[in-house]
C-alpha cells in the first residue's frame, strides 16, 4: 500500500477550475496503474469541500483518509499559464490541508505496512508537517516530489525532506536551486545530482527537463530519455503522472530505462490533455 499525503487544492484557471494538488494527482495515476493507494489530506466543510469529495470519488480514490475541517477552507490555487504553456501558481493560505491531524493519519495507516508519497508544500504548517514526518518513521520507503513553491518551500524543509527520501523527483531548475541550498560548488546538473545522492543517501534521483525529456541517477548508473513529442494543452500534472509511473516501475523492479521511458510517455500524454487527471488510456 502507498499513502499519498499532503495538499488537495482546486486549480482555479481563468476559464475553469480543476481538482489538483500533487499528492492527489500522483495518487490518481498510481491508482490507474493498479497500485493500492490511499490519500491523506484535509478539506473544509464548505461547498468546495463537498465538491472535492465527489470529485475524488469519481476519480476512484478512497475517501477514508480525507479529513474535514470546520474552520479552514478547502484549498485553492490561482493558476495562470504563460505563452510557453508553463503554469504559474498563486497558492491561497491558510487552507484546510495545513491542518492534517496526525492521530487521524496514524489511525488510517494502522499496523499495515506502507510506503509513502510526500512533497514540500504541505509541510509549510507545523501541524501537517508533524503528520507527514510521523509517517516518515513508519514507512518502509519514502518517495519525495520536491515541487518548489516559494515562499512556502524553504531550503530547510527541502534539505530535511531529502534526508528522509529514498526516491526523489525534481525538475532541472529545482535541481540547480537545491544545489545552492546544499552549498554545492558545481552547477553541472549531473554532478550536482550525483553529489546530492551521496550527501543525502538517496537511492535514485529523477530530473525532468520538460520537452527535452528526463534523466535519473543512481549510486552506480545514469539513464536518460529524450521525451515524447506532443501538442501541449497545459503541463499541469504532467510531472505528477511522470512521478507516479516512475514509482510504479520502481516498486515492481522494472529496469530503469524502461521506467524512464514509460514515465515520460505518461507525463507527455497528460501534458497533451487539459487538467492534471484526465481519463487515461487502457494500456
Amino acid at each position: 500500500m502507498i499513502i499519498s499525503i499532503g495538499e488537495v487544492v482546486w486549480d482555479m484557471f481563468p476559464d475553469r477550475r480543476v481538482l489538483g494538488g500533487a499528492p492527489v494527482n500522483v495518487a490518481y495515476h498510481l491508482h490507474s496503474l493498479g497500485v493500492d493507494v490511499k490519500v491523506i489530506t484535509r478539506i473544509g466543510t464548505d461547498k468546495l469541500g463537498k465538491t472535492t469529495t465527489a470529485q475524488l470519488n469519481d476519480l476512484g480514490l478512497p475517501l477514508k483518509g480525507i479529513q474535514k475541517d470546520g474552520e479552514l477552507p478547502t484549498g485553492k490555487v490561482n493558476v495562470t499559464v504563460d505563452e510557453y504553456n508553463e503554469p504559474h501558481f498563486d497558492i491561497v493560505a491558510p487552507a484546510a490541508w495545513d491542518n492534517i491531524d496526525t492521530k487521524d493519519a496514524l489511525g488510517l495507516v494502522g499496523d499495515e505496512p506502507f510506503q509513502m508519497v510526500f512533497g514540500t508544500l504541505a509541510q509549510r504548517d507545523p501541524r501537517s508537517r508533524n503528520a507527514i514526518r510521523t509517517l516518515w518513521d513508519k514507512a518502509s520507503m519514502r518517495f519525495y516530489d520536491v515541487n518548489l513553491r516559494p515562499p512556502f518551500t524553504t531550503p530547510e524543509l527541502v534539505l530535511e525532506s531529502l534526508r528522509a527520501a529514498d526516491l526523489v523527483k525534481m525538475n532541472g531548475e529545482e535541481l540547480v536551486q537545491i544545489g545552492k541550498y546544499a552549498d554545492l560548488e558545481t552547477r553541472d546538473k549531473k554532478a550536482c545530482a550525483t553529489e546530492l545522492l551521496k550527501a543525502f543517501n538517496i537511492s535514485v534521483m529523477a530530473v525532468t527537463e520538460g520537452a527535452e525529456g528526463a534523466w535519473l541517477v543512481t549510486p552506480d548508473n545514469y539513464f536518460e530519455h529524450p521525451g515524447t513529442v506532443v501538442k501541449v494543452a497545459d503541463t499541469v500534472g504532467a510531472g505528477d503522472a511522470f512521478f507516479a509511473t516512475l514509482i510504479q516501475g520502481y516498486i515492481n523492479n522494472r529496469p530503469w530505462h524502461d521506467c524512464l521511458a514509460r514515465a515520460n510517455q505518461r507525463g507527455a500524454y497528460v501534458a497533451s490533455m487539459p487538467g492534471a487527471t484526465p481519463p487515461m488510456p487502457e494500456k
